[in-house]
């Protein structure tokens, strides 16, 4: 069923008063709504208790407003190896893949909108579980805590600023929530992870969204670290909150090991397992020889497989030094592989289906790949994209999990110790099963206009929202409905010498005249169109076009067209990004120097050596907009990314320079002669997300500064 929107509700009250008939998903749905509302006015449904902020939407606004954006896919890596080809990915069940298989998806772009699009495909049967189930069965969260700030003022400004931006993190975070619960399978459940200056207010969000009844848990995560706080208690916890779906929700019971002195209370054994003797009427253990003498008071108490587990746990907290700890960028959020397994073993089985909306340097993935479970992730961050493209294709040097899939049976329950530290060194030594990266929201034109018309059709279609109904006015085929208002697919490939002018729109209009309504909709590649605004008015008709890529539209939005944003410093990686619309790649225009120097800090180890240089002297950004803003040299450069090492098919991250460190260094880039081997490239990004690849040589450094 279609949730009415602000933009649906206007629609429908306009053709009422023109005694015009209801569209029939227009009928569906106002009668279901019109039935909540009915119930609730009857039986008093309204909350017991929410929480009220600034800018709070609707439920039904935000399911029904959010843009979906359509996933192009990238790559597709396998084993190690990767394909690309320029097409729009459909499929069938379990995937895009086709109807028997699976291919896990790590998506870059704005989680919020692609939280739509993966709802549209759960809706269809495109999302399931390997046994069929559609939804998602496990989402685990770790979403920024949205606590950092910067701001110079009064103590009251300073309150009022936390304040606002508490709201903003809030309705953030409620938007997704929101989608998540609409995502999981009925027997799903989902695992948010805070800390302790935000979980009490979003505890109280999530029970707004999930039903406090489907509360379960709030697990405490304990870890130890050095501690110099002197002013107050330490802070060595942070806060795991347990939704389910319905009391029908997957829970495998993972058992821990029992303390060590309890569990060397069982010093004897038999073909049954280990035993202690107790007496019946008495406390107290005994002995064999007690046994003896007095059988008929004893027996003989055996060890169970462990204890039932706790709502608190202690998990080693990875440090700088960890072999867990990924090598490339000291990702700041990153969390220990066990405790992501003991989650996933908890509440999901092998082939089951896990979502993580914020995986950062993607250990939910790295374990569940492990685990044998499906998975999707989905990052905004460019940084974040690389690093788990890195460690999924690494993902057979890094360390076994204490339990695998293959051991995960009903005569083998795995089991933890109580600081759930690996016990073994051994490598996980597999392969990553195959992979897809998509992009959602920033996509490659050039890709786009090689796709075959019906797949450039639907893309087209999809990007704007629209339904794909094809129908005749005045003999004239058009392509589907933007509301109640008929949509027309330009077929630039059809008419490769036809530019959309006033007069194409006149020529239209002789056809369709009074019979279109209101509005006509247009959508055509910005190339192919010859006038600036963006409706052209005939009658009581305008003729919108909708131009690709979409920055450069104003007049129908409600809101500001906004691009996703690139960290220029390493305490940025976290930020909440929000989204809206969809944009296409524009490359960066770099221009720099390379070249060797003497080291600039040079000590006993490295005086000797020389270091690689990479000279910044101009990076502009290109920004389709119709009121672009104005940027200086440099002020776009978000990173640069390095692969030492590349192999000519696959960028693995080695070292990543943030902008901000690069503007205190005069913008070089310096790095030791003997890390390049071969040949390497180098990735520059802006803040938007585009990027200006290079490959060099150390030939390429050996010229004079």
């Amino acid at each position: 069923m279609k949730i009415l929107s602000n933009g649906n509700i206007e629609e429908i009250v306009s053709l009422l008063e023109k005694n015009k008939p209801l569209p029939k998903e227009f009928k569906e749905s106002l009668i279901s709504q019109l039935n909540e509302l009915k119930h609730s006015i009857l039986f008093n449904t309204k909350k017991e208790y929410e929480l009220i902020y600034e800018d709070k939407g609707r439920e039904e606004d935000i399911l029904a407003d959010t843009m979906a954006v359509p996933l192009q896919k990238v790559k597709t890596f396998r084993n190690g190896d990767n394909s690309s080809n320029p097409t729009l990915e459909k499929g069938g069940k379990g995937g895009f893949s086709g109807k028997n298989s699976w291919t896990n998806m790590l998506i870059f772009g704005d989680n919020l909108q692609v939280l739509k699009t993966l709802w549209q495909m759960k809706e269809k049967g495109k999302l399931t579980n390997a046994d069929g189930t559609p939804g998602v069965r496990l989402i685990y969260i770790d979403p920024p805590f949205a606590t950092k700030q910067e701001f110079r003022g009064s103590q009251d400004q300073k309150a009022y600023q936390d304040k606002i931006a508490g709201a903003r993190f809030l309705e953030f975070l409620r938007k997704r929530l929101i989608f998540l619960r609409e995502l999981l399978s009925e027997d799903g459940s989902i695992y948010v992870h805070l800390d302790e200056k935000k979980s009490h207010y979003v505890k109280t969000l999530i029970d707004e969204v999930f039903g406090e009844h489907n509360f379960r848990n709030e697990i405490i995560w304990c870890y130890s670290t050095m501690q110099t706080v002197k002013t107050r208690f330490a802070n060595k916890h942070e806060t795991i909150f347990v939704y389910q779906k319905t009391d029908n929700a997957i829970f495998n019971i993972t058992y821990e090991d029992y303390p060590e002195d309890y569990a060397r209370r069982f010093k004897y054994e038999d073909k049954k397992g280990k035993f202690m003797i107790r007496s019946k009427t008495g406390q107290g253990d005994l002995t064999l020889q007690d046994e003896k003498r007095n059988p008929e008071g004893t027996y003989r108490q055996y060890m169970k497989e462990g204890s039932l587990p706790k709502d608190w746990w202690i998990v080693d907290m990875l440090n700088s030094n960890s072999k867990e700890r990924l090598d490339a960028n000291n990702y700041p959020t990153q969390k220990p592989e066990a405790l992501l397994e003991r989650i996933i073993k908890a509440s999901s089985n092998p082939g089951d289906l896990v979502l993580d909306c914020f995986p950062g340097s993607g250990t939910t993935l790295s374990v569940a790949e492990k685990l044998g479970r499906r998975w999707i992730g989905v990052d905004c961050g460019k940084l974040a994209i690389y690093t788990m493209q890195k460690r999924l294709l690494d993902i057979a040097e890094s360390k076994s999990l204490r339990g695998e899939a293959e051991a995960i049976s009903k005569d083998e329950i795995p089991r933890y110790t109580r600081n759930d530290t690996f016990s073994t060194k051994k490598k996980y030594g597999k392969q990553c099963k195959p992979f897809t990266l998509y992009n959602a929201g920033l996509y490659d034109y050039k890709m786009i206009k090689e796709l075959p018309w019906e797949q450039y059709h639907d893309f087209a279609l999809k990007l704007f929202q629209c339904r794909d109904e094809k129908h005749e006015i005045s003999k004239i085929e058009l392509d589907g409905y933007l509301g109640a208002d008929s949509v027309m697919v330009f077929n630039y490939q059809k008419y490769k010498n036809t530019m959309m002018d006033r007069g194409f729109i006149d020529d239209l209009h002789k056809y369709l005249g009074d019979k279109i309504g209101r509005r006509f909709f247009i959508i055509a590649p910005a190339a192919s169109v010859q006038f600036l605004e963006d409706y052209i008015e005939k009658g009581k008709a305008k003729y919108y076009i909708l131009r690709i890529p979409y920055s450069i539209i104003e007049e129908i939005h409600n809101r500001g067209f906004s691009k996703i944003k690139q960290p220029v410093s390493e305490m940025d990686v976290n930020d909440t990004v929000d989204a809206v619309g969809f944009d296409f790649i524009q490359v960066p225009t770099v221009e720099c120097k390379y070249y060797l120097d003497k080291p600039k800090n040079p000590d006993l180890l490295n005086q000797k050596t020389k270091e690689c240089v990479i000279k910044i002297e101009k990076f502009e950004s290109k920004v389709l907009s119709r009121k672009p803003v104005e940027y200086e040299n440099l002020e776009t450069l978000s990173m640069v990314m390095l692969d030492y090492d590349f192999d000519g098919e696959v960028f693995d991250l080695d070292e990543v320079f943030y902008a901000e460190e690069l503007k205190k260094n005069d913008y070089e880039v310096r790095f030791a002669e003997e890390k390049v081997k071969g040949q390497m490239m180098i990735i520059y990004i802006d803040i938007f997300g585009n990027e200006k690849r290079e490959i060099k040589t150390l030939k390429d450094f050996y010229r004079l500064r």
